[in-house]
């Protein structure tokens, strides 16, 4: 995957490290000299392109006709809306992300302004906050399907319920599907008659409607639904 990120700041420079190491093609673009300075600094000589993100001909030149997905990562925010503008509209660039630095703009950023994915930094550190304290011990690992569904890991208390209970004997929603279970060092591939066991880490892919009730199911026994089967 090729991705074109429009601004070197800090954001930009950790995005593209990151990527990088994940093996992808990546062009991090940026026309301020104390930035291309220090990206010298970081990141290797080929990935860096000095140029203007939202100048049609500087985007050309660092490739956006080949990008799969662009960036904006910029400190301004009218900026980057005209950097993905350009991507979508103008070079049909499949994907398309933006930052927002000011969340009173967030209204802006929208597929009709060729925006896919907005990053409000301020919304999505209440949201962070919100889900932490909405969903106890439970560790949201990784977002799916735009938020849809999520990746979560909780360690089960002693108290909790489903503690000697086969998976079969649990009551999981359709939703929720347990990937596996961590257990003194070791991995056990859960199937239906694997019983869990206190102190067992429990690897689950959930969808948001459900992550408050699978917190309650492999949690303390105060607030929990554990059905035998009969």
């Amino acid at each position: 995957m090729f991705v074109l990120i429009v601004g070197g700041g800090n954001a930009g420079s950790h995005l593209a490290e990151i990527l990088l190491a994940q093996g992808h093609k990546v062009r991090v673009m940026d026309n301020r000299p104390e930035i291309i300075s220090r990206l010298h600094s970081e990141l290797p000589t080929e990935v860096i392109v000095t140029g203007d993100g939202t100048d049609p001909v500087e985007l050309e030149a660092a490739g956006i006709r080949e990008a799969n997905v662009l960036a904006a990562v910029l400190a301004d925010d009218e900026a980057n809306l005209v950097a993905t503008s350009l991507a979508r509209f103008h070079y049909g660039v499949r994907r398309t992300i933006a930052r927002v630095n000011t969340p009173r703009n967030a209204w802006l950023f929208t597929p009709d302004m060729g925006v896919d994915v907005a990053l409000d930094n301020a919304d999505l550190m209440a949201k962070l906050i919100a889900e932490e304290m909405s969903l106890g011990d439970m560790m949201v690992m990784l977002k799916l399907r735009k938020g849809e569904f999520a990746l979560v890991e909780e360690k089960l208390p002693p108290r909790s319920r489903a503690i000697g209970v086969m998976i079969k004997d649990l009551s999981l929603p359709p939703e929720v599907v347990i990937a596996a279970i961590f257990r003194k060092g070791k991995v056990v591939i859960p199937r239906g008659v694997t019983t869990l066991e206190a102190g067992d880490e429990v690897l689950a892919v959930v969808n948001d409607a459900n992550a408050n009730a699978v917190a309650q199911l492999f949690g303390d026994s105060d607030g929990v639904v554990v059905t035998e089967s009969t």
